[in-house]
């Protein structure tokens, strides 16, 4: 007798043979569902009850069971009354399904595609070719709605996405990018938004010598992207365009990686889609190091750790193992000292993992660390978002971990504290402690990260406080540091420092024709330069234009503001000195009136500035009294300086012009 096989890569199914099995209603189809889904585990008649109603009826249990006596039926048909199942059984509290590895399109697609990563380069293609040909439509199509089947159908929908995107690239490696062109154009007229399916598609058109039609898709992604999405195409993209405008010989099909970054690259990849494709719980966590020692090369390595890190968060929480979700969300401890996020769906999405798995762990001593690490993470990935839940959760963590006496714990601890320490002006002192101890904690402690981190913060904080000498020492020291342990994108941040001191010196020079105005703006363009392809578009987008409207603000110069320019989140700030400009007086000042407190992060004075500035020109003074208390805490400093990347002058400055508009 021909054995049963299952499908759930489309419409839920059985089949005996050529033949479909009948399997009568909805509820049948979804009770074989939830079991072909829990892979030959055990699933609770409770669990079952829970999951096909939002409100059980009084005989809930009584149908399931019916439901699995059906099953069996269809399933088993030629079984002896009274014999045991063979197939769906019952064990414990529940039922299981006891197919076998390759009687499920899932199983064997996810095999299929584990067994191509395993396949030499010339090989792979086609075994990827025929694991896509399992997918017959959306992963359990008719239970799309259900909680239960959510996460699976998401996760199997992003393997078949990544199956297609490197089936694509393996055939563009190997010489074979016109095979790679249909595909991934019907790929793209389904899935738009993937920006690496776009990418490929470009090279593989400009390896097959259409550089036309390469720069044509690349335009089309632009279009797509930021008509619907409001959004520029990533560094990856731009960085190809350029590369194709310039017949960039690195376009040529490269060869085996050859430093530390690229082989570090093929490591997590390779661990990764193993981790995925099987959900192998030993593997995860070691995938989620991988990743977070691949984000401190910085540019595409820090890209590729965030595209992979929720979905391996996933993976964990898909075990139902709280504390393993926990170790995974926690492995990922990279520093960070730019307090805006560089993916917020990325970041919301990690919080709410890190909040699941809190709820979830066991309220136990043992778990404390697993429980400071999740907190911590809550603080970092909530920076930049004025809620009390990010305070609060990093209060904990720095609690926990001190009374834990683990250094490393402390660090990550006092990571977040710092990310919730620009909730108002004034605290760049507060920051300076905190980088002081992890600057103490990483040389006692060989945490090299963090002790880099530390003279980051001490380089803003100094900053901020006007203390130059000290900032100037913190940044020497940190660029040694990043030398000797290949950490490149501290350079990014030591630029921009130095752009920073060029415009101080412009700001403190009373003769508008030293050329020292002109000094600084080639400094922050030039610092502009390095941030293409860092691969932090939370600090990118944005600051060029702002620093440089700071740079004319602290000289007493009038504002210039090209609306066309990526303003990025400072937009709300801008665009009023556009209407002024315009002489749209009216506007400005409900735009004025419109702008939110500043978002709490290290460019909070900056803004408080430029609102000033706004202030003064239109003679509204319940916004100078606004800002006048805004900025009065950090009385002494020079405004935005504890960015470490750009200034506005000294606060006292703006104090007093707002005094003086007061007084008039």
């Amino acid at each position: 007798m021909e054995a049963d096989t299952f499908g759930v890569l489309g419409a839920v199914t059985a089949r005996r043979g050529p033949d479909v099995l009948a399997l009568r209603g909805p509820r049948h189809r979804a009770v074989l569902a939830r079991l072909i889904l829990s892979r030959r585990r055990v699933v609770p008649v409770a669990r079952l009850v829970a999951d096909l109603w939002e409100a059980p009826p009084p005989r809930a249990v009584g149908a399931v069971r019916t439901f699995v006596g059906d099953l069996r039926r269809a399933l088993e048909p030629d079984r002896p009354p009274r014999a045991p199942a063979r197939l769906l059984v019952t064990e414990g509290p529940g039922y299981a399904l006891r197919a076998a590895p390759d009687a499920v399109d899932a199983w064997r697609f996810e095999a299929a595609v584990t067994e191509a990563d395993r396949l030499p380069a010339a090989q792979a293609p086609e075994r990827l070719r025929e694991a896509l040909g399992e997918w017959r439509g959306p992963a359990y199509a008719e239970f799309g709605t259900e909680d239960w089947a959510r996460g699976e159908r998401s996760r199997l929908t992003e393997l078949r996405l990544r199956a297609v995107e490197r089936r694509a690239e393996l055939l563009v490696e190997l010489g074979r990018a016109a095979e790679a062109v249909p595909d991934l154009d019907a790929h793209l007229t389904e899935h738009p938004w993937r920006e690496e399916s776009w990418r490929l598609l470009a090279l593989a058109l400009y390896r097959t010598g259409r550089q036309a039609d390469a720069l044509a898709v690349l335009r089309r992604a632009r279009a797509l992207l930021a008509g619907r999405l409001g959004i520029d195409p990533g560094p990856r993209l731009r960085r190809l365009e350029a590369g194709i405008l310039a017949q960039d010989p690195d376009l040529d099909p490269p060869g085996e990686p050859a430093d530390a970054a690229a082989r570090l690259w093929a490591r997590t990849t390779e661990a990764y889609d193993r981790t995925v494709a099987a959900g192998a719980r030993a593997r995860l966590e070691s995938t989620v190091g991988l990743l977070r020692s691949l984000a401190v090369t910085g540019g595409g390595g820090l890209e590729a750790a965030r595209e992979h890190r929720l979905t391996a968060v996933r993976a964990a929480e898909e075990t139902g193992d709280a504390e393993l979700t926990a170790r995974v969300i926690g492995a990922y401890d990279v520093p960070a000292n730019w307090t805006r996020g560089d993916d917020p769906e990325l970041a919301r999405g990690i919080v709410a993992a890190a909040e699941r798995a809190l709820v979830a762990l066991p309220e136990d001593p043992t778990a404390d660390a697993a429980r400071c690490r999740l907190l911590a993470t809550v603080a970092l990935e909530s920076r930049g978002v004025r809620a009390p839940r990010g305070p609060r959760a990093a209060a904990e963590a720095e609690e926990i971990a001190r009374r834990l006496d683990d250094p490393a714990l402390l660090a990550f601890a006092l990571n977040g504290v710092f990310m919730q320490s620009c909730t108002r002006a004034g605290l760049a002192p507060r920051r300076d402690a905190i980088g002081a101890e992890l600057t103490a904690l990483g040389s006692r402690h060989g945490l090299v990260n963090h002790e880099v981190l530390g003279h980051l913060i001490r380089l803003q904080a100094r900053a901020a406080l006007a203390d130059l000498t000290a900032a100037d020492e913190h940044a020497r020291t940190v660029d040694r540091l990043a030398e000797r342990h290949e950490r490149p994108l501290v350079a990014v941040f030591t630029a921009w420092y130095r752009a920073l001191r060029e415009a101080v010196s412009a700001g403190a020079s009373p003769d508008a024709s030293d050329g020292s105005h002109d000094s600084a703006e080639a400094a922050y363009r030039s610092a502009a330069a390095r941030l293409d392809g860092a691969g932090m578009p939370g600090l990118e987008r944005g600051l060029l234009p702002l620093a440089l409207l700071g740079l004319r603000l602290a000289r007493g110069r009038p504002a210039q503001v090209d609306p066309r320019a990526d303003w990025g989140p400072y937009r709300p700030w801008a665009e009023p000195f556009a209407l002024l400009a315009e002489g749209r007086h009216t506007e400005a000042r409900g735009a004025l009136r419109a702008l939110p407190e500043p978002p709490p992060d290290l460019l909070y004075e900056a803004l408080c500035c430029a609102e000033a500035a706004l202030a003064l020109d239109l003679g509204d003074r319940s916004a100078l009294r606004r800002t006048y208390d805004r900025l009065l805490p950090a009385a002494g400093e020079l405004a935005g300086a504890g960015s470490g990347l750009l200034t506005f002058g000294p606060v006292d400055g703006w104090l007093a012009a707002i005094r003086r508009a007061l007084d008039a």
